[in-house]
């Protein structure tokens, strides 16, 4: 189902409950509800900047769709229903990250997982 204005409102004032966010951008598409005065007032009351892809564009945020759409494909259709709560879900997305960050070994990074490909750089 598509989001109406009260469960984007729900939304930022769930993951933005600090009076103030430095340096923090929040990535969306256009639709009608990330247009809304309420959600640029909203975020201009954080501190935070808004990013909007083009119309119709998805390149625009190429990295973080593709990375949604993996993790949603491996983790998430099919086991719908093995969530019994938000705070389950919530968890099972924060160790699938830890997953792709710390363990899962890419050919692209010689065989490392994305964090060891980054430390070693820096030695």
């Amino acid at each position: 189902t598509s989001p109406n204005l009260e469960q984007i409102k729900r939304m930022l004032t769930q993951a933005f409950p600090d009076d103030h966010y430095d340096d923090t951008i929040l990535h969306s598409d256009q639709g009608w509800q990330y247009q809304h005065l309420f959600y640029h007032d909203f975020l201009n009351q954080k501190g935070i900047r808004p990013s909007m892809s083009r119309k119709g564009n998805s390149p625009d945020n190429s990295m973080m769709e593709s990375f949604f759409g993996i993790l949603k494909s491996e983790m998430f259709y099919g086991f719908e229903k093995t969530f019994k709560s938000l705070d389950e879900l919530k968890q099972a997305i924060i160790t699938y990250i830890d997953y792709c960050n710390n363990k899962r070994i890419k050919v692209k990074l010689k065989g490392l997982s994305p964090v060891q490909y980054r430390t070693k750089s820096f030695q």
